[in-house]
């Protein structure tokens, strides 16, 4: 299996959000979780994972990531709400809707997975999505 890289957004009950990138999902949200690394997580207790992709290329997700980043707090927010609308923690839980990993960031919509198997953070393979996820506008 070639590698992934993560694009993922987590908040705190005051919904104050965080964007980043990983090349290992499970290994960042546990850091960010138990407070491992000093910093903004840390000092705002942002703890839970609502909103994540998977790029097979860690460019495109580089990519991904800035762009998020630029993006005004309303932009996001409905980035969130249109796939996870309760805004649950998805590090521990298999997400309902699984999507195909991607290779960019310019496709439109969501893509259904094509494969049965069950995806979750335990066997790093939680929530993939199809190139660059739902676009909000």
């Amino acid at each position: 299996m070639s590698r992934q890289y993560s694009v993922y957004i987590m908040t705190n009950v005051s919904r104050t959000l965080c964007v980043g990138v990983t090349n290992d999902l499970v290994r960042r949200i546990h850091e960010h979780k138990e407070k491992l690394v000093p910093g903004f997580t840390s000092k705002y207790n942002i703890t839970q994972l609502v909103w994540y992709e998977h790029f097979q290329n860690p460019c495109y997700a580089i990519s991904r990531e800035k762009q998020l980043k630029g993006w005004r707090r309303e932009k996001k927010l409905a980035l969130i709400h249109s796939l996870n609308p309760t805004w649950q923690d998805l590090s521990g839980e298999e997400p309902e809707r699984p999507f195909d990993s991607a290779q960019g960031d310019k496709g439109k919509g969501v893509i259904p997975s094509e494969s049965d198997e069950s995806r979750n953070l335990s066997d790093r393979r939680p929530f993939d999505s199809a190139q660059g996820d739902a676009k909000v506008n």
